[in-house]
């Protein structure tokens, strides 16, 4: 079957600086898709966004001739589309209906010097298709493992295409037709579901999560900045194990908000009993000092001429707080 030039056309192009990448190109030069193989024992491919570098759809299997295949698409929105690829042909599922051609592929030869594969927009325009992109992405890829299925050696990395351009893609085609579910994770050639997803990993708690929210701000790793989360031991655990670094000369420890400066400065005073009990002041003693109210208010800032007395007198907490445990002076605090 020959293939419309006024249609989307991708050619299968060998990577010149990079033998197991196969570029997807348009005949104008623009390329659309990276495809890698992926060295090692098990059969893997992986295909990027050229712009993004984003991971876009993986393929594995024991090896590339495997009868079947599993596809995961990344970050998918819904469930796709079942097709189903035959000799160069690839329809699209629609029972009880009949199926429809939507892409089809031709294979290296003497006139044409590298395989092409050709979407048929008339016909997918023809039906209301959620996730087109990842249907697109899924046949190409689903093509691309029939075409790695004559590379029988695991370790091989290169383009099947350019290795052995005699080789007919329509036998190798012809041989591993069969139906595919497009759904993240589905196995090429079954009917089963899709593999289960792997377990969240735990959420952590007590002096990891304390240890994970300090990352998680970006601050420098001497900074501990105390929340609601997190238990006042844990966070005085966490600044022992700062400061029981050598290369540690001070750790700063601050209130978010009003609400947990009291919270802070328990959390100081149990850093420095956890220290007193495992002898550590009589290796190096500590200087505390203590910053509070240092946050800029926001808007004009207010002078009030009023001689009240009582006002004066009532003690108003601080809005913020600072205290810094350093194993040196530290005089300009």
């Amino acid at each position: 079957m020959s293939l419309d030039q006024n249609l989307f056309t991708l050619l299968f192009t060998p990577n010149k600086d990079h033998p197991n990448v196969t570029n997807l190109v348009d005949p104008s030069g623009t390329v659309h898709y990276h495809k890698r193989r992926v060295p090692g024992q098990e059969y893997k491919i992986e295909v990027f966004d050229p712009l993004s570098e984003s991971l876009l759809i993986t393929a594995t299997a024991p090896s590339p001739s495997s009868k079947t295949k599993v596809l995961e698409l990344y970050n998918p929105t819904s469930v796709l589309h079942d097709f189903e690829w035959k000799r160069e042909q690839c329809f699209l599922i629609r029972k009880p209906d009949p199926p429809v051609l939507v892409a089809i592929t031709k294979e290296a030869s003497r006139q044409v010097k590298t395989a092409q594969v050709q979407m048929l927009d008339y016909n997918l325009n023809r039906f209301t298709i959620d996730g087109r992109k990842g249907l697109e992405i899924i046949i190409l890829t689903a093509l691309m493992t029939f075409q790695d299925s004559k590379d029988v050696s695991p370790d091989s990395v290169s383009s099947p295409v350019t290795e052995q351009p005699s080789t007919l893609l329509s036998t190798s085609l012809a041989n591993l037709s069969r139906r595919i579910s497009s759904i993240p994770g589905v196995a090429i050639g079954t009917e089963s579901l899709p593999p289960p997803m792997p377990p969240k990993p735990a959420l952590k708690t007590g002096l990891d999560r304390v240890a994970e929210m300090q990352a998680l701000k970006g601050e420098d790793y001497n900074k501990i900045t105390v929340e609601e989360e997190g238990s006042v031991d844990d966070y005085a655990q966490y600044c022992n194990t700062l400061l029981s670094d050598d290369a540690m000369l001070f750790i700063s420890v601050k209130s978010t908000s009003a609400e947990f400066v009291p919270k802070v400065l328990q959390v100081v005073e149990e850093a420095k009993r956890i220290r007193h009990k495992a002898g550590l002041d009589d290796e190096a003693d500590l200087h505390q000092y203590v910053l509070y109210d240092t946050e800029k208010k926001k808007g004009p800032k207010r002078i009030n001429l009023n001689d009240d007395a009582d006002q004066k007198a009532k003690y108003t907490p601080p809005s913020s707080l600072t205290v810094h445990l350093s194993k040196i002076d530290m005089p300009e605090l």
